[in-house]
């Protein structure tokens, strides 16, 4: 089966599955993920937001514009990479994934990361980065976002993660922006 074949019957399976789920029924939309199956990039971000849960599009609110900009600063079109999220449904309030929450998605972001086989995962915030190193046997290297930001974690010669801060961080701190750049340059030197 084609890559495309693959994730339209993967996205299909998760939005029955979001339909009998919880958060599904408290008035949220799936957001599934968009961009190249062909992508050497993948980013992991927590769960939607209020633009994307009424849209069905990743990162298209304030962090999605952030997060354009931080491609464009590091010399990368989204169209080349793709972008989902640990949870495909949005948390009331935009109040953290719980860990059920987490786990209930989960094996539907595993699958994609097989289907697409980035050599790079960037993990973006907490919850997403702490999901992705224990996957990936490292759970002794899960610390707070703000001491690992920007770090390379080589998994073999064919797999990178990268944790990185959430782009919505430079919606509540302006000064952040600078070093959300900063981090997103190893995106293009990885």
């Amino acid at each position: 089966m084609k890559k495309t074949e693959e994730i339209e019957k993967l996205k299909k399976e998760c939005l029955e599955f979001c339909k009998k789920h919880l958060l599904y029924r408290q008035g949220t939309e799936p957001v599934f993920g968009e961009g190249s199956l062909e992508s050497k990039i993948i980013l992991v971000g927590e769960a939607p937001g209020y633009y994307e849960s009424m849209s069905g599009q990743p990162f298209c609110g304030a962090a999605g514009k952030i997060l354009d900009e931080l491609l464009a600063s590091a010399g990368i079109k989204r169209e080349e990479i793709y972008i989902t999220n640990v949870v495909k449904l949005r948390p009331p309030n935009n109040r953290d994934p719980k860990p059920e929450e987490i786990k209930d998605f989960s094996p539907y972001l595993e699958k994609q990361i097989e289907i697409i086989k980035p050599e790079m995962i960037c993990a973006l915030g907490n919850f997403s980065t702490a999901y992705i190193l224990e996957k990936y046997g490292l759970k002794a290297e899960i610390q707070g976002i703000s001491k690992i930001h920007g770090k390379v974690f080589e998994i073999d010669e064919k797999l990178k993660i990268i944790p990185l801060y959430h782009p919505a961080v430079a919606t509540y701190n302006a000064g952040m922006k600078e070093i959300l750049k900063k981090d997103f340059k190893v995106l293009k030197r990885s």
